[in-house]
């Protein structure tokens, strides 16, 4: 994301050889995909898709989207991997006090947060539905991905929920999590969901929904990559600068 300016954003390629930016001009990029040999990833109000050169193109932008987007977070594959699913998270001017911390979920500044946040659609040849529509348990929704029943999961980032959709509802894991920002499943059914504001990853158990925490005390835990082959979540500090190689036994 770099800074605040517009078009200071940047999709940054880390290797053994270092570190190089491959494809600049974005305004605040988030969560990326790779799909059929290009890059595509969420900027406030559009999805941006980059081509293997470093080419970027304008996918889907807000006109685009069949209700108003207002800030346009994660984004994730969906699971016959021939569409992308992406996060609005509505409207985050409601979510903190004047220090910048979440209203308490009991006060009444909690009651005014509006549910405008959605999880929408997008197939290869850019035509968009909605997925998700507002509900009170998804306010302001920031990780989407799916599981392996290919139900759609969510992390609420105002209320802390982890929210996967059985039969159409959305069904709330056990646990708070506020702040939550990354969610992903492993092959052997364990969740894993990150909170931006905590600093922290927890790994969730599919069967009792225990939760543990598997890294903590980072400024601002973001939106991990789950690298199954390698057993470990790749978790960026985002107020921090750096990237960390979490293993996934603890």
């Amino acid at each position: 994301m770099n800074a605040k300016e517009p078009g200071d954003g940047e999709l940054v390629e880390v290797s053994k050889t270092g570190v190089k930016v491959f494809a600049k001009g974005f305004d605040e990029p988030k969560g990326i995909v790779y799909l059929n040999g290009n890059l595509y990833f969420s900027d406030v109000t559009r999805i941006w898709k980059v081509d293997k050169e470093g080419k970027a193109s304008i996918f889907v932008d807000k006109a685009d989207f069949p209700e108003t987007v207002l800030y346009l977070n994660d984004v994730s594959l969906n699971d016959k991997g021939n569409g992308i699913f992406v996060a609005d998270m509505g409207a985050t001017q409601y979510m903190r006090d004047p220090d910048n911390n979440l209203w308490p979920l009991d006060s009444e500044e909690a009651k005014k947060v509006p549910e405008l946040g959605r999880i929408y659609h997008v197939d290869l040849e850019g035509h968009i539905t909605i997925k998700q529509d507002t509900s009170p348990l998804m306010l302001n929704p920031n990780g989407v991905g799916v599981d392996n029943d290919g139900n759609i999961m969510v992390g609420a980032f105002f209320k802390g929920n982890f929210l996967v959709t059985e039969n159409g509802a959305l069904r709330p894991l056990k646990g708070q999590f506020r702040g939550a920002d990354a969610v992903e499943q492993d092959s052997n059914g364990n969740y894993y969901i990150s909170s931006w504001v905590a600093g922290k990853v927890w790994k969730i158990n599919p069967e009792t929904e225990a939760s543990t925490v598997l890294i903590e005390d980072l400024e601002s835990a973001a939106d991990f990559y789950l690298e199954e082959d390698k057993g470990r979540l790749l978790v960026p500090d985002m107020m921090a600068g750096k990237i960390y190689a979490v293993p996934l036994k603890n």
